[in-house]
């Protein structure tokens, strides 16, 4: 039995919508493992600490992001902090 323009129209608009959600996925992950290797290098590297620190204050601005980032924020000070203490 031949589908109608409507059902095919229906699958059409399916694959595009479950495309979508794949490209939506590939992004998160790309994000994901973008920010865990500049938060680790972060960690690592006083001049970076800043820059995401500063970075981080002055874009995320809704308060429930902000909350969840009061712990790395003060990771990232101390960091940026132990450069001027003699460390590299």
């Amino acid at each position: 039995m031949a589908r109608t323009i409507d059902q095919q129209i229906a699958e059409a608009q399916a694959r595009l919508n479950r495309l979508r959600t794949r490209a939506k996925a590939s992004e998160t992950r790309r994000k994901i493992i973008v920010g865990a290797v500049v938060t680790t290098e972060a960690l690592k590297d006083p001049k970076i600490a800043r820059w995401m620190a500063a970075t981080l204050r002055k874009t995320v601005t809704r308060e429930v992001d902000q909350k969840e980032l009061v712990g790395l924020l003060a990771e990232l000070d101390a960091k940026a902090q132990g450069a001027g203490a003699g460390e590299p």
